[in-house]
């Protein structure tokens, strides 16, 4: 089974295409959450995603773009981006997103999808101290997480514990790196953001799981960011939401 994993699309459209252009063919999809928020497009990008996820995990920004919880904890930013989003959604998409279970979700026997830690959905696992607890207690030897923006992963073999960053060459092309889960290994795994990354890197993320090989591949694709900034000012979001998305930050 090839399965696509993205995470944190946040309404970009135009990375999410260059995305499942760059993907190849996949069996199933597993969306972890922050489908919506941020970006211009949120409708387009769920009608996009709707027919292909066979897994959805909701993610802060979603609960709150379909009013489920308030943007008080947001910054004003990103309140004025999940209010403008609520506001664009159709009455369709809007239920689905309401109707989007709260991860942990198990996707095969031995994966989990969640979109903070899979203790707690708005938990940020940053460094293996955030990761120490969710990789002893978690209920699957690998769990797929987003919510930081940030790709890479937390490893456990027996007593040795591992942190890994995909370290990339160049920032114009299409990248990829593998990382080994073998089984009997515990892993905490972030494919990245697909339309808003946070690690100096401005290309779209994401990663395929492959289990007959018991490999991750984390890639990432360049895809038109100068369309997706475009599209925010048309539709008079906040600069800033803008101007990160070239600077991966």
């Amino acid at each position: 089974m090839r399965a696509l994993v993205l995470s944190d699309i946040h309404g970009n459209l135009d990375a999410l295409q260059a995305v499942l252009a760059a993907a190849g063919e996949f069996d199933v999809l597993w969306n972890l959450g922050d489908i919506v928020g941020y970006g211009a497009y949120p409708n387009e990008v769920i009608e996009t995603v709707r027919p292909l996820a066979t897994v959805n995990v909701r993610g802060n920004h979603d609960r709150v773009c379909c009013g489920l919880t308030s943007a008080e904890g947001f910054n004003p930013i990103a309140a004025e981006a999940a209010n403008w989003t609520q506001r664009t959604l159709s009455p369709e998409n809007l239920e689905w997103l309401r109707a989007m279970p709260q991860g942990p979700i198990r996707a095969t026997a031995r994966v989990m999808c969640a979109h903070g830690s899979p203790l707690h959905e708005d938990h940020y696992i940053v460094s293996m101290r955030d990761a120490f607890m969710p990789l002893q207690r978690m209920e699957s030897e690998i769990t797929f997480i987003g919510h930081t923006h940030l790709q890479g992963g937390f490893s456990q073999r027996n007593e040795d514990w591992e942190e890994a960053r995909p370290s990339y060459s160049d920032d114009d092309t299409l990248e990829a790196i593998d990382m080994e889960v073998p089984k009997g290994t515990r892993h905490l795994i972030n494919p990245g953001s697909v339309g808003q990354p946070r690690d100096g890197d401005w290309r779209a993320a994401f990663a395929i799981y492959d289990d007959e090989v018991e490999r991750v591949t984390f890639f990432r694709i360049p895809y038109n960011v100068k369309a997706a900034q475009e599209a925010i000012r048309q539709a008079k979001l906040p600069e800033r939401l803008a101007s990160r998305l070239s600077q991966g930050r």
